[in-house]
This record gives C-alpha cells, structure tokens and sequence, in this order.
C-alpha cells in the first residue's frame, strides 16, 4: 500500500496545470520514501525515464557511476550512447523526452554526481538546452543528503531561478503510522503500535517491515535483535551511505545525544572532546537538515521573536533506540544469545521511551492543535522549550509549549506502563514557578500520557487539559 503523502502527491500533480517544463527537488533522511513517491508519481505519464546513483562505496569512481547509468538507460529501452561524459548521456535522454507528458528523475542524486565537478554543470546546460523546451516535461532531483541539495541545486547560482517546486518530506503522521497494521489495527492496542512507533518513528519503510500478526515485543525482537533484522543492520548503512569517511564524526554526535533531552553546540563539543568551530557547526547542520537531530529555539514570550539560543535534540527514533539498546548488545545478538531477553529489564527503558514518545508529539504537533482547538490565526509559535539560567533566574526545560494570542499552552508529556500519580503535578508546579510569564500572558497546564493517570491527579483539577494520545491511533 502507498499510506500518506496526500499533500505532497497534489503539489506534484500541479505540474500538470504549468504551461512550461517544471524542475522538482526532493529531500529527507533515508527511508522516508522519497523514491516511492515518485514512482507513484510517476503513474500519471505516458513516459518515464528514472535513475538512480551507486551508493559510495570504496572503489565508486566517475565513470562507474556513468556505466551504470547507462545500464540503467538500456534497461528502460534508451539506445546505447558513449558513456565517457555526462552530456551525452543527458543529450540522449532530452532527445526521448522532446515531446509529450515524460518525467526524469534522477534519485540519489548527490551519489551520482559526486565524483565529477563537471556534473551539476552538465546538468544546468542539459535543462536549458534540452529538458526545458517540453513544456510537459518534469525533472525530479532526490537526494537524502539535504545539505548536499541546498549547496549544489537550491542555494546555486547556476541553478537559481530553476527550481519550481521543492518538498523535504518528514515522517508520517501517527494516524497514517495505524494503517500500517492493515485489516488488524482494531485488534492492537494503541498502547501496543506506540511501543513499536517509539522505535520506528514515521519512518514508512520501518513501518511496513512489521508484521501485524506478531506482538510488538516479537516485532522488536524481529527487527531489532536478530542478525538478519532490518533496524539491526540499518545504522551502519545510513551512516555509511550518507557521510561515508566522515561518518565517525557524525556518529559521535548523535551518540552525545542519547542520554539526555537536549545539549547545545558547546556542550555537545565538550562531550565527544572535539573544538567548537566552523566543522563542527558545518557537522551539525548536517545532521539538522538529514533529519536526524533537531534544533529547538527559545523565544521571547513578549515579542515572539526567536533568540540566538538553541539546543539540539536527537529526533530521530530509530537511531536513539539504535545506539542505546542494540548497538550495546551487539555481540550478543551476533552470537544468538538475546533471542530470549526481556525488552523491559534494561533500567533506563522507561525514560528511553519517555524521550520517544516526546518526538512523536512533537513531529505530530498539529494534531495538538487540534486537540487543544487551537486556531491557526491565534497561533505564535511553539515547541519544546528551555528558558537558561541566570543569576536573576532559574532555568527550566519544559517537555513542549504552544504560544498562542495571549496564552501558553504548557505540556508535560509523560510515557509510562503505569498510571501516573500526583507527583506529576508537583512537578508542573515547580517549572511553571520558574517560568518567566509576562503579566499580560495567561497559561494553561496540559497533561499529555499514555497509561492512564491516577484519579488523585484528576481529583486535584490542576491541569486544563489531559489527554491521553492513544485516542489518536
């Protein structure tokens, strides 16, 4: 099944109300399904010529990359051309795509054009000279290397002014995350598809590799503990894949991240020991940009204007649950020995999947919204929130805030298998309290759980709002 993307297939369907050729960029991190969409894109022409580059792989030069790309010409029924230079081969396929509805795509693009500096160069001339006099025609460029799409297509001169339409896609909604249990998602749980969206995310292609016949334990197991499971081998290859000789680099920085809510730049430098300069932030960008790690801004509840300030949050699921449960194991489960342990014996499982559960919320935000029926026209900004302290001022990191006209909307997001009891109140009492809130500025509390509270948390009628977010799968 092909589960979401409504929004992003209708923008790529005005293409077709254009009176000229349209140029397309595509990014988001591995997995995402990037390729998918265009392939079901790709349904509603007469013609379609897709490509996509070699991983980089050790011994992947220029003309590798050329041959199969030609390969993959003759495959699709192009005629054999020299394969010796990109004009030629970008000459060969303007000249089958002069006329009619027919869409290029050129998928793991960074890949292709890697080890050629003439390639992007190439590329520019073949889109003036060749693809752009079709007025039907569309050219897709995907790249799960974001910072690679921004430096080389939208941030380029020789580009500039070229490029139509530009989508990042991110994970899927946790609605559209059900559907992946097929004609058995009223038989789970909601309790059940969370501990399994805990570890996958909205990642499509995580999700279609469960079997919704299993219990989300012996997916985990499946998936995660076995030699042949997809998320155990899956690190190394996105790593590899997108930052190949840098990818230690990139890895001690995501690593930096798994036991805590948030650190800055500086206090990610000091943790992996490395200087904080303009590699490091170049590092970090990247990483921000692939989907991986997340950068959360405070601001000034007066003004709503954004401060310099920022965090930086490991966003992705999969890799926290990567580098904090299988990684460790690793040899153990290489040797056969964890088929039988218990997911739940590690101490630090609950807070794991209390960081978790906080990203589902956060990338699913507008389904909080929602709930709290907040209206688009009186929203200011929101996210999670940290306010640094000074000798004026206590610090405080609050799990996600909404600001809307006039009101703050203050969440305490709480993941637990058991009910949780009134402590979680105290607990809101003491961040408010060191909460700088202008006078003019009201705030509400919200509870956001999954497993139930406990009826002293309710009897205390502290929180405006608590909701339970199993309602929403």
């Amino acid at each position: 099944m092909f589960i979401g993307r409504e929004e992003e297939m209708e923008i790529l369907k005005g293409c077709f109300r254009r009176r000229a050729a349209t140029f397309v960029a595509i990014r988001g991190r591995r997995r995402i399904g990037k390729s998918r969409l265009i392939t079901e894109f790709s349904k509603h022409f007469e013609k379609k010529l897709m490509f996509t580059g070699i991983p980089p792989t050790p011994g992947v030069d220029q003309q590798m990359q050329r041959n199969e790309f030609a390969q993959q010409m003759a495959d699709q029924g192009l005629p054999f051309v020299e394969n010796d230079d990109w004009s030629k081969l970008f000459w060969a396929i303007g000249k089958e795509g002069e006329k009619g509805r027919i869409l290029i795509a050129l998928d793991e693009i960074a890949w292709m054009g890697s080890k050629d500096p003439t390639f992007l160069g190439k590329l520019k001339i073949a889109w003036d000279r060749f693809f752009e006099k079709n007025p039907k025609l569309v050219l897709i460029v995907a790249s799960s290397i974001a910072s690679w799409i921004d430096e080389n297509i939208l941030n380029s001169t020789g580009f500039f002014g070229r490029v139509d339409i530009t989508l990042t896609l991110r994970e899927l909604s946790v609605k559209e995350c059900t559907k992946f249990w097929g004609k058995q998602a009223s038989s789970v749980s909601a309790y059940e598809k969370l501990k399994m969206l805990n570890i996958t995310g909205g990642v499509p292609k995580y999700l279609e590799a469960i079997d919704p016949g299993l219990t989300a334990e012996e997916n985990i197991h499946r998936l995660c503990f076995s030699e042949e499971g997809l998320l155990f081998n899956e690190f190394n290859r996105i790593f590899h894949d997108l930052f190949s000789k840098r990818s230690k680099a990139y890895k001690d920085i995501v690593e930096s991240l798994v036991n805590t809510l948030s650190l800055s730049q500086k206090e990610i430098c000091q943790s992996i020991k490395r200087g904080n300069g303009r590699v490091m932030s170049e590092y970090i960008k990247d990483l921000t940009e692939a989907g991986f790690i997340s950068a959360d801004f405070t601001w000034d509840f007066k003004t709503t204007k954004q401060s310099n300030l920022r965090k930086y949050r490991l966003s992705d699921n999969y890799l926290r649950f990567y580098l904090k449960y299988i990684s460790p194991n690793r040899e153990k489960i290489l040797k056969g020995k964890f088929k039988n342990s218990s997911l739940y014996s590690a101490s630090s499982w609950e807070t794991i999947m209390g960081f978790q559960f906080e990203n589902l919320v956060t990338n699913n935000s507008w389904e909080l919204f929602q709930l709290l029926y907040i209206r688009p026209e009186d929203y200011e900004y929101d996210g999670p929130y940290f306010q640094t302290k000074t000798t004026k001022r206590n610090g405080c990191q609050i799990d996600y805030l909404i600001q809307a006209k006039s009101t703050l909307y203050i969440c305490e997001v709480k993941f637990s298998k058991n009910p949780i009891g009134p402590q979680v109140v105290e607990d809101m009492q003491k961040k408010i309290a060191n909460l700088e809130i202008p006078r003019h500025i009201s705030y509400r509390p919200i509870l956001i759980h999954v497993g139930g509270v406990t009826e002293e948390v309710i009897a205390k009628d502290y929180f405006n709002q608590i909701i339970d977010w199993t309602e929403l799968l």
